[in-house]
């Protein structure tokens, strides 16, 4: 099972639901950090490191004593990542997808793989968890490129061995968000019963809803705001989870980077129902298929 825990907005208590729901899973489990620009899931789950590479995308390399400045290259690029000024070629490395097709499409061959570093890999062990992250280079812009790295790293590391996987998604509801969830088998939206709550998990369900992955709800800080959230979820066939309360406890368990169902041991039963019901909404979902 591949579970994604996203939001679509910051700080609606993402990372916090993930880290709990890590550490309380009963079977074996991999705990994924795809937010990339601002990890922070090794915070609380303090994973021992123990292997790590940097990540690179490929871009082109101009070889002028070949190229035509025909602009076939140009012309393909919808990110104008290269440009032909009459005699002149430009490449802007920052603005390349790496798709790799203005290699393809150079008659002359003038085009060659060059690299810029987008960021750093890292792996290790999280108590009864494997983990694996991605922590995106200062400065650099784009998360996805970095993002399909991770995943194409925890594909290799585990191939042939059977795992839950738990992804700590981006927050939002752009490219990196829908990146990460994309390939997951259910989506899990954690939001605050607050009317920005409501309206970002509304642009969430939008969002994911064209992926065609089943989506649950956590509603976070439950008991202040309205019930905005609670009406969009029982018109859009949502059901929620679990309720974690507005508790100032956990709060200072966060902020200290305790993981709030090891640290705050009266709310542990909240997530231990939430991991239950992750485990018979697998298990529903399966029987679905199967029939």
């Amino acid at each position: 099972m591949r579970l994604a825990i996203a939001s679509g907005k910051g700080g609606t208590g993402k990372t916090t639901v993930s880290a709990a729901l890590v550490s309380l899973w009963t079977q074996p489990v991999v705990a994924v950090d795809l937010d990339v620009e601002a990890p922070n899931l090794h915070l609380f789950l303090k994973p021992e490191i123990r292997g790590g590479q940097r990540a690179f995308l490929e871009i082109p390399v101009v070889d002028e004593t070949k190229c035509t400045r025909c602009g076939l290259c140009r012309d393909l690029c919808q990110f104008k990542a290269i440009s032909v000024l009459g005699e002149i070629v430009l490449t802007f490395p920052e603005m390349c997808h790496g798709c790799g097709g203005c290699q393809a499409v150079c008659p002359e061959g003038a085009l060659s793989g060059g690299s810029r570093e987008l960021g750093e890999i890292k792996w290790g062990q999280a108590g009864n968890a494997d983990f694996i992250m991605g922590a995106l280079r200062i400065g650099e812009a784009m998360s996805p490129p970095l993002m399909r790295q991770v995943k194409a790293k925890l594909a290799e590391r585990y191939k042939n061995k059977t795992v839950d996987i738990i992804i700590d998604a981006p927050p939002g509801v752009s490219c990196p968000a829908v990146n990460a969830v994309m390939d997951s088998d259910m989506i899990l939206l954690v939001t605050e019963p607050t009317p920005f709550g409501a309206y970002d998990l509304k642009l969430a369900h939008e969002a994911f809803s064209p992926l065609g992955q089943p989506m649950a709800v956590v509603v976070n800080r439950a008991g202040i705001g309205d019930h905005g959230v609670y009406e969009f979820c029982q018109s859009a066939g949502m059901e929620i989870l679990a309720e974690i309360p507005f508790d100032r406890k956990i709060a200072e368990a966060y902020c200290r980077g305790k993981i709030v169902p090891l640290a705050y041991p009266q709310i542990k039963p909240v997530f231990v129902g939430l991991r239950d019901k992750v485990l018979n909404w697998r298990q529903s979902l399966k029987e679905v298929c199967v029939a």
